[in-house]
Formats: structure tokens, C-alpha cells, sequence
């Protein structure tokens, strides 16, 4: 493994992924805080501070055990959860819906944001590669995260917006899975499933809709 490479890819992506992390987490706490259930901020975890969201494990250390084992071919992690009681609610079922969405919509939101500061950077001249290509992964990072959360199986986003909108004896049934489902998503990751039916297709329709989101914007800086 190439010390150099590991510590350049860290360096470059380090930046966006504590950001991409701390807002998604925190965009769960103030939707549950706004629709009625103020769990995580009683604890204190409705915050941008980096280090109340960073799980040791899962955005540390496995992302890197991974890295080392697969030669960079294959990575993941996680943060600490934002405790939600959605049962604090004031209308469950639905605000479900909108507290699981909004970690992922944060994510689409900076994958936005990132891709203005790289023609931001561009119109001014910038033709440093370290910060143009932060910014180019800061546009992946979030797209990664938005997609990836979205896929609907518990505990998941996309699993608890899925549950949120089906009727009741369907969303019970998908509920069940929640104990079982970072395993089957675990699973699903390693055959490569996840990467082929859902991460490729909708990561090019994600970046699709930012490029022509942006395109206003790469007209006037080119």
C-alpha cells in the first residue's frame, strides 16, 4: 500500500466527509427538534461540532481497515446516529418521512455547494489541483452519501421513509428488518448489488441534476 497515496486521499477528502457527516446528522436532529421530538437536543447532538457526531469505529478506523484490505477498491463507514424517538412526533407515521430525509437532502444540498466552489475556483483562476480537486470530492462524497442513504431497507433512510410511506401492515413488515438490515446492506455492498442496481444508476441521474442545477452558473464563469 502506498503511504503517499493513503495520506493525499485523506488529506482531499478528509475536509468534505467531516462536513458531509456533522450536516447530515445534524439536519436529523433540528427536522425531529422542528416536528416535535427534541431527544438529541437534550443530548446535545443537534450540533455542527464534528466530534458529537464521529463514531471512532465506523468513520475512522473502518474506513481505513477497508482501505488497507482492498487496496482503495472498496470503502465504508459510518457516523453516530442522531436518537430519534419517533414516537415524540406530532404526527409519526408522516414526520418520519421528513426526519429521515432531511440527512440525505443535506448531503444534496453540499454536493451543490461543492460544485459552486469548483466554478467558484474556476472563474477566478485557481488552477491549484488540491482545492479544485477537494472540491470535485466534496461532489462526490455527498453524492455517495445521498444516494447510499436512500436505499430503502431499516435502518437506512431511504428504509425509514419507505416505512413512513407505505400503510400500516406493509410498514410494520419492512420494520421488522430494521435488527437484520445493516447486515443485508453489508451483504448487498460486498456482492457488488447495491454498487450495479442503485449506486451507478442514481448517482449519474444525482449528477445529471446538479450539472444542470449548475449549469447557470458554468456559462457565466467560462
Amino acid at each position: 500500500m502506498d503511504i503517499a497515496q493513503l495520506i493525499q486521499t485523506v488529506a482531499l477528502y478528509a475536509i468534505p466527509v467531516i462536513f458531509s457527516i456533522t450536516l447530515h446528522e445534524a439536519a436529523h436532529g433540528y427536522a425531529a427538534r422542528y416536528f416535535g421530538d427534541n431527544t438529541a437536543w437534550a443530548l446535545g447532538r443537534v450540533s455542527l461540532n464534528p466530534m458529537k457526531h464521529i463514531d471512532p469505529m465506523g468513520t475512522i478506523v473502518l474506513p481505513l481497515v477497508l482501505y488497507f484490505a482492498t487496496s482503495g477498491a472498496f470503502l465504508f463507514g459510518f457516523a453516530k446516529p442522531v436518537p430519534v424517538n419517533f414516537a415524540r412526533l406530532r404526527n409519526p407515521k408522516c414526520d418520519m418521512v421528513w426526519v429521515a430525509l432531511a440527512g440525505p437532502a443535506s448531503n444534496f444540498v453540499q454536493a451543490l455547494l461543492w460544485g459552486v466552489a469548483l466554478y467558484v475556483l474556476h472563474g477566478a483562476g485557481v488552477t491549484e489541483p488540491f482545492f479544485l480537486k477537494m472540491c470535485q470530492g466534496g461532489v462526490l462524497a455527498n453524492v455517495v452519501m445521498f444516494v447510499f442513504n436512500l436505499f430503502p431497507i431499516p435502518p437506512l433512510d431511504g428504509g425509514r421513509i419507505l416505512v413512513g410511506l407505505l400503510p400500516w401492515r406493509q410498514a410494520v413488515a419492512v420494520s421488522r428488518i430494521e435488527p437484520w438490515g445493516f447486515y443485508i446492506v453489508m451483504a448487498l455492498v460486498v456482492t457488488k448489488v447495491i454498487n450495479t442496481f442503485w449506486m451507478m444508476p442514481l448517482m449519474g441521474l444525482s449528477y445529471d441534476l446538479i450539472d444542470l442545477l449548475l449549469s447557470p452558473l458554468r456559462m457565466l464563469v467560462q
